[in-house]
């Protein structure tokens, strides 16, 4: 797996940040935390964000309204005239309201940025399962499932075809089968219309022309989650 990638490095220190990672996924981060500056400061972004929303109000001396309210309650007879509320407690119960709007806020990005939006399964000739897709807002996940081993001078370049279009290329397959790639602006917006994905044999480095010149080896259409 590329962990130089900044979307996948982001979303792994999230994810030990909330406490989301697996034991054995954590480990593995853990040791990656040891010699990865960077990395150990994007956890530490993600941990002072999240100890913020949990943070309490000061201690503060209970005013005097308060006491004369608790007075006229435990001495009716007396006739006390509650002060009016200042306004810090407006203010105090303004900042809380809306310190719970932007948790939610949060919330719902974190969950939307890490959960695939479309996924697909790329089939070979025979119809057999190969490489999985996954693509959330601004990468793609791949997982080979049976890929073929390749020569040192081929790499697999994966296409996005539109329905009646020409073929865009969306980038490598990492040489492992396994990993993330990037999108652009222009390929994200790709993911909103149907669309079928393939991967064709290509030259190291991809297609030198902008269109498959290599054979399709594998293919699945791309579908909502």
């Amino acid at each position: 797996m590329n962990y130089h990638t900044t979307a996948l490095r982001r979303a792994l220190a999230a994810d030990y940040a909330i406490g989301l990672m697996p034991a054995t996924a954590r480990k593995r981060f853990e040791h990656l935390l040891l010699d990865d500056a960077a990395l150990r400061a994007e956890l530490g972004h993600w941990q002072d964000a999240l100890a913020s929303l949990t943070a309490t109000l000061p201690e503060r001396p209970v005013p005097d309204h308060v006491w004369a309210n608790i007075n006229a309650r435990i001495e009716p007879q007396v006739l006390h005239v509650p002060a009016k509320r200042p306004f810090l407690m407006s203010f105090r119960f303004l900042a809380a309201a809306c310190a719970v709007v932007l948790a939610l806020f949060v919330g719902v990005f974190y969950q939307q940025s890490n959960t695939a939006q479309y996924t697909a399964t790329l089939v070979n000739a025979s119809q057999q399962p190969a490489l999985r897709v996954q693509a959330f807002a601004d990468y793609l996940q791949v997982e080979p499932l049976t890929l073929a081993a390749l020569e040192p001078t081929r790499a697999l370049e994966l296409w996005a075809i539109p329905a009646g279009g020409k073929p865009i290329s969306l980038g490598l397959v990492p040489a492992s089968g396994k990993g993330h790639i990037q999108l652009s602006k222009a390929q994200q917006a790709l993911l909103t219309a149907p669309l079928t994905l393939a991967i064709t044999l290509e030259p190291t480095g991809g297609s030198p022309t902008g269109q498959p010149t290599g054979p399709v080896l594998y293919q699945g259409a791309l579908a909502t989650r």
